[in-house]
């Protein structure tokens, strides 16, 4: 007994039917459903030709047939080939070195010999209530300094000294 063979499928690709108008504007159809211009976009002209393929080849991966219809009862068609899908060549990537940090200097005065100094940025201010005491609430989002283009406040702080330097320095 033998197999039977498929039966050969007919190729199918779609229809982009372009009707220009006196005005110039256009009306598309893909496989004779409309294709209309984004929401309060304007109607589809002759220069969005290119947009009108682009959506109708998924950005040109597929082939389209064109036929354009104009004012004048005209037409031409054409046949929109995908494009040539390249090769990918894999080409060694070359390290770039590590860009060289940047420092800022930030000195002060008063502290004892040897004692251990803390370094703070500043990432925002509050009040001391009338008792003279003062509460912060940080966000932890600030606690990664972000210091483009502004000018940050840094703390000295001794810690058996109590010497506080503040200085600003602009990165």
């Amino acid at each position: 007994m033998r197999k039977p063979e498929p039966e050969s499928v007919p190729v199918s690709i779609p229809l982009v039917v372009l009707d220009v108008h006196e005005d110039g504007t256009v009306t598309v159809t893909i496989d004779g459903k409309p294709l209309t211009p984004e929401p309060f976009a304007p109607p589809w002209r002759r220069s969005s030709f290119g947009q009108i393929i682009d959506h109708a080849t998924n950005d040109r991966t597929t082939a389209v047939r064109v036929e354009v219809r104009e004012a004048d009862g005209t037409s031409f068609t054409d046949i929109i080939a995908p494009r040539r899908r390249r090769a990918t060549q894999s080409k060694p990537e070359t390290e770039k070195p590590a860009p060289l940090p940047v420092f800022l200097t930030v000195e002060g005065d008063g502290f004892v010999p040897g004692e251990d100094v803390a370094v703070a940025i500043i990432t925002g201010h509050t009040e001391a209530v009338g008792t003279g005491a003062a509460r912060a609430l940080i966000d932890p989002t600030q606690l990664t300094a972000d210091t483009s283009g502004g000018v940050v406040e840094v703390l000295l702080v001794g810690r058996i000294s109590g010497t506080v330097v503040a200085q600003r320095v602009a990165p």
